[in-house]
């Protein structure tokens, strides 16, 4: 793998900013930012299937975390607020009533260092006690690997100095058959799980884990990403569409597992996601609003990309019956994503 490194920009109080750009034997590319360590672009046979813009101004601009690191705590907490060790913690809460993705300037914001370590492009950054309201000093770092059978793969690694609560995930925004190609059209996605969260209208889990039986959360067989994402379904209709926590089945801790798959039917892109999480979030840019212009000009509108969030479940901190979101003193949280391309 070659790794090659420019000047992005600058942001807004002068911190410059890096791209760098992984490239393997048989031409996949992929560029990383060091603001919100995001992945920038992801050019596999000819196309371009990451949402991203050109400049610094545009990604200080936009508020859609377009594919950084969500943190500390990526998805949704529950007003805000959560109890450990009998201490009840205050987040910001930037989405509505709620903590979204780490807060108001979660790591989606920051930048990050950059290293070359053992083929692997390192990205590191340490967040302070009380950051966003969160307790402990955290150190965090994610390995970006692309290998050349074209698996993109992130490593995600931290440790803190007191028990704190923590979801990491990365946040990129994928349309199959080109980041300028528009709406969601001709895309099929497979999610390979029997239950997921049940959504209250605020887009956060209300406990219940619920079947995808009999349902158009059943994404077991293959289906178009918009064939029923207008159903006359409740959780549609809470979600505006699909922003929901699957269980991908087989979970064991440590253990890589296939959780999901994406074509796209123009292109025959396709993309196969493994995880050792519980859980990954399916979105599909219901609230992408296209005020930012993205690569090129391009207008990213509404349900021009999805994502696959792959992390613990969201609002883990309020149900004992959710995986622990508690990452105690010492202790060292690993996991790990691998996005796996191939062309139909």
């Amino acid at each position: 793998m070659e790794i090659k490194k420019r000047l992005f920009g600058q942001t807004k109080t002068g911190e410059a900013v890096f791209a760098f750009t992984l490239k393997n034997s048989v031409g996949t590319e992929v560029t990383i930012l060091t603001y919100g360590a995001a992945v920038q672009s992801l050019k596999f046979a000819g196309t371009d299937v990451v949402l991203g813009y050109d400049t610094m101004p545009d990604y200080e601009a936009q508020d859609k975390f377009m594919g950084a690191v969500a943190g500390r705590f990526a998805n949704r907490i529950g007003k805000g607020r959560f109890v450990l060790n009998g201490v009840e913690y205050e987040l910001y809460c930037n989405d509505g009533a709620n903590h979204l993705h780490g807060g108001k300037e979660g790591f989606d914001k920051k930048v990050w260092t950059a290293d070359v370590e053992d083929d692997a492009l390192c990205m590191r950054y340490t967040s302070p006690n009380g950051e966003e309201g969160y307790p402990g000093t955290l150190c965090t770092e994610v390995r970006y690997r692309l290998d050349d059978e074209n698996r993109f793969c992130v490593e995600y690694q931290a440790v803190c100095d007191t028990d704190t609560v923590l979801n990491l995930t990365n946040h990129s925004y994928f349309n199959l058959n080109g980041h300028d190609a528009g709406a969601l059209e001709q895309h099929k996605v497979q999610i390979l799980a029997d239950f997921y969260t049940e959504n209250n209208n605020e887009c956060l889990p209300t406990g219940v884990i619920a079947t995808v039986e009999g349902t158009p959360m059943d994404f077991r067989e293959p289906h178009e990403i918009m064939e029923r994402i207008d159903a006359d379904f409740v959780q549609l209709k809470n979600g505006s569409g699909y922003d929901h926590n699957w269980i991908p089945n087989g979970y064991q801790k440590d253990m890589v597992r296939k959780c999901a798959e994406a074509v796209g039917e123009e292109t025959g892109i396709r993309m196969a996601v493994y995880s050792d999480q519980p859980g990954v979030q399916f979105y599909s840019g219901n609230f992408l609003d296209g005020i930012v212009k993205g690569k090129n000009g391009t207008v990213y509108g509404r349900r021009s990309g999805f994502c696959f969030e792959t992390q613990g479940f969201p609002n883990a901190t309020a149900y004992g019956h959710f995986p622990s979101a508690v990452l105690r003193q010492g202790e060292w949280f690993h996991s790990q994503t691998i996005f796996a391309f191939s062309k139909d």
